[in-house]
């Protein structure tokens, strides 16, 4: 595949920030009634708080949630959240993005949601939403280790960009994620703490929501959750398998508003003084180590590939007039 070129401006040679974890995942879907119920009772998260037709659902970890359901005309990435270690760091990281022009779509303050917090909201190149938190309410952590196929934490988030080389640039130069691995130029994955990845970028012809991993405690956790959507009568797409990059293992399902979510367990974790960041071929034997996954579906690969989402790059004019990478011209924005 050829991949866009753009100048890439080094925005600073300081992150701005130093990311502790993935926090939760906001989405818009146009029923989320019929979400929340899936993921509620099928998936095997905790409905924590409602407010009408929003919907914040937990895990087994100690984060107030992990997934956010609004509801909206279509499908769309809400935001992500990340977790810095104080409110003084949000502080010093909302100036260091009004220095180097990068959007803030809301200022350091006490967070609207049912999570709490003190944050801000940026928005990146491809106008994807990223919030930075810290004091957010306590939860209790809950038994990871019992018989019930109950994820503890979202794994990763997968993002389809159009220009792979600037948005991991953004993520790596301001954000301060590291590169773990590449499967060729197709994808990379990033870190910003010792598992493998968080966020990992496809490359793609629009930018778009690829899918979400949500972590199971252990692989037989991860089994039992696939016996349990079976139960439901809901079969993997793709998988079971073992991947290569992270070495984690995957099984690919789809939720009722046609958006990826993907249980996984026993992903790599990172030793920083001896990683080295590799390149992994795009062969079958890598992507499923196991060779038990076969082939995607089509639908899930059609879900992967998502519909275009702007974000909120319409809502600003940014300070330098390349920030923003441009949208493909095949893309429809009307």
């Amino acid at each position: 595949m050829n991949v866009p070129t753009h100048r890439q401006p080094v925005l600073t040679d300081t992150p701005v920030c130093n990311l502790r974890s993935l926090r939760s995942v906001a989405l818009t879907v146009p029923n989320p009634v019929a979400s929340r119920d899936f993921y509620h009772e099928v998936w095997g998260l905790s409905t924590v708080e409602e407010d009408g037709d929003r919907f914040w659902l937990r895990a087994t970890g100690t984060d107030h949630h992990v997934l956010d359901l609004q509801r909206g005309d279509s499908n769309a990435l809400g935001r992500i959240s990340f977790a810095v270690g104080s409110p003084r760091e949000v502080d010093d990281a909302a100036r260091a993005l009004h220095r180097i022009g990068v959007p803030v779509l809301r200022e350091p303050g006490m967070l609207d949601h049912a999570g709490g917090g003190y944050g801000l909201r940026l928005v990146d190149p491809e106008g994807r939403i990223v919030e930075l938190s810290a004091d957010t309410y306590a939860v209790p952590a809950q038994d990871p280790n019992g018989r019930r196929a109950i994820p503890r934490k979202i794994a990763h988030v997968v993002l389809n960009t159009v220009d792979i080389e600037r948005t991991a640039a953004f993520y790596t130069q301001v954000l301060g994620m590291r590169i773990s691995d590449w499967s060729e130029r197709q994808m990379t994955f990033l870190r910003c703490n010792t598992d493998h990845h968080v966020i990992a970028l496809n490359q793609a012809p629009w930018t778009a929501l690829n899918h979400i991993a949500y972590e199971m405690p252990s692989i037989d956790h991860f089994m039992r959750g696939i016996g349990s959507l079976r139960s439901h009568g809901i079969s993997p797409q793709w998988g079971p398998g073992r991947h290569g990059p992270g070495d984690n293992t995957f099984s690919y399902f789809t939720d009722p508003a046609g958006l990826v979510c993907e249980y996984t367990s026993e992903v790599e974790q990172i030793d920083e003084d001896a990683w080295l960041c590799r390149t992994w071929r795009r062969t079958p034997e890598l992507s499923d180590q196991w060779g038990t996954a076969g082939p995607p579906t089509a639908t899930v690969r059609a879900a992967m590939a998502g519909i275009p989402d702007l974000g909120a790059r319409t809502l600003f004019e940014p300070n330098h007039s390349d920030y923003f990478i441009p949208i493909p011209e095949l893309v429809d924005i009307s």
